[in-house]
């Protein structure tokens, strides 16, 4: 009963503690600041003309079980995306000047659902966590 008694005010003290706000969580400045879209829509446009210019016509002859030829080992990514397409330079380039702008558009996105992401996993966890708490002991003695 001493304990009880002991205890109780305790609790009330501590409730103030509980019902604070935790803080929002948010993206680093520097993942929401437009300048970094754009290096990285940079990056991204270095990236994809190093892998356009990436030669890959001896592998296609290996495929084919033959051995290429002169003109073959020359052929890259940019050569087979033109014999799909003849403007795909055009229509290349034209994609990846709107990765900046999609790219910020993404991060504001994300930076706006992020507390409502975080306070759907607290609430996830607060369930699994009155799950394991309701969870039967396993070394209880069977009746």
């Amino acid at each position: 009963m001493r304990a009880r008694v002991i205890l109780l005010p305790l609790l009330f003290s501590a409730s103030p503690a509980i019902a604070q706000q935790q803080p929002v969580p948010q993206l680093p400045p520097a993942l929401t600041d437009p300048a970094t879209a754009q290096k990285l829509a940079n990056a991204m446009q270095v990236l994809s003309g190093a892998l356009l210019n990436m030669k890959i016509g001896e592998v296609e002859a290996a495929m084919e079980g033959r051995a290429a030829t002169p003109r073959e080992r020359n052929l890259t990514v940019r050569d087979m995306a033109r014999r799909q397409d003849p403007n795909f330079e055009r229509h290349f380039q034209q994609q990846i000047a709107t990765v900046g702008p999609l790219m910020q558009n993404s991060m504001k996105a994300l930076n706006q659902a992020l507390p409502a992401m975080m306070q759907g996993l607290h609430e996830a966890q607060q369930a699994l966590d009155r799950a394991v708490a309701n969870m039967p002991d396993p070394n209880y003695p069977k009746r």
